[in-house]
């Protein structure tokens, strides 16, 4: 038997052993570098939603978060307004506060701004690592120092619920870090 699996069972990460929905994400998703703009700012807007809340939550929820915000398309997304904030307030698949509620829509404009300007939002979230996969412990921690820069540098742009706290998360699930448990198959 491999240092990586026990009973013939690969070793994941401690949080994704028990539920279904958290184990597929585990294996499929978290962590996978992701170069897709549209996607990193999805996760980063969804990292903003379970601020205070379990990643479980969010996770159940997202089927109704994409339909909900058309299906995280910036460009959509950047044109909703006070009618929309009040037809997501009433909304029950998705978790229902303004305040994050309008920090998508206010994020999505910034997105679309960075494009228009041709800056690849892409280019951005990966230039505090020159594009490369940061190899992190392996165990738990809550942020970094390149978290609170990126945090830093996103406020200053006018995102919101992107904490060093958050921030860390989001580059965790989008693989700019590689934090799987030393003995996790996907590290």
């Amino acid at each position: 038997m491999t240092d990586d699996m026990i009973a013939g069972q690969p070793v994941r990460c401690a949080w994704a052993q028990g539920d279904p929905l958290m184990r597929t994400y585990h294996d499929e998703e978290w962590g996978v570098p992701q170069r897709d703009g549209r996607m990193l700012w999805e996760m980063l807007m969804l990292e903003g939603f379970q601020a205070g809340l379990a990643w479980i939550i969010i996770l159940r929820k997202r089927t109704a978060f994409r339909a909900a915000f058309a299906e995280f398309d910036p460009a959509q997304v950047a044109r909703f307004g006070e009618a929309d904030v009040v037809r997501l307030m009433g909304d029950a698949g998705i978790v229902r506060a303004r305040a994050k509620i309008e920090a998508t829509i206010r994020g999505a404009q910034i997105y679309c701004d960075m494009e228009d300007g041709g800056e690849s939002f892409t280019d951005f979230c990966w230039s505090f690592t020159d594009g490369q996969v940061l190899c992190g412990a392996g165990t738990p921690v809550a942020s970094s120092p390149l978290s609170e820069r990126i945090s830093t540098t996103m406020k200053k742009r006018g995102f919101k619920f992107v904490g060093p706290t958050i921030v860390y998360a989001w580059m965790q699930a989008v693989g700019i870090v590689n934090d799987h448990d030393r003995r996790c198959f996907r590290r």
